[in-house]
């Protein structure tokens, strides 16, 4: 007879930290990216409410594990600095990006999949 043990998971809905995708397609793409990502960091160092984040996933709707995006670099006004596995917009008084960085990577990205990025 087999027994089945009780699932250590929660029942809900999973919001994973990664969604398995480089972070760019290129080292020209990656240097930027980082380059944005540090310089922002630095304009806003000294105001606490003020988080940058560099290719973190972004669930704009609670309960739809499939409605993300992972900004290139992102910039949120009214939000504290500190740790995020993921930005789950909900938890974050509902408030998204107000700045969004995308870097164009030939031949990584296509037309279709900017538009739908600007889109979101």
């Amino acid at each position: 007879m087999v027994t089945q043990l009780p699932s250590s998971t929660p029942k809900g809905i999973i919001y994973p930290d990664s969604d398995g995708q480089p972070i760019a397609d290129s080292t020209k793409q990656f240097e930027l990216i980082v380059r944005i990502k540090n310089n922002l960091e630095l304009l806003f160092d000294n105001d606490p409410n003020v988080f940058v984040a560099g290719d973190l996933l972004w669930y704009s709707m609670e309960n739809d594990n499939k409605l993300r995006q992972a900004p290139d670099v992102m910039v949120l006004f009214d939000r504290s600095k500190g740790y995020r596995g993921s930005y789950k917009q909900w938890l974050e008084d509902n408030i998204p990006p107000q700045v969004v960085f995308e870097i164009w990577s030939p031949p990584g990205n296509r037309i279709s999949q900017m538009a739908k990025k600007f889109e979101f």
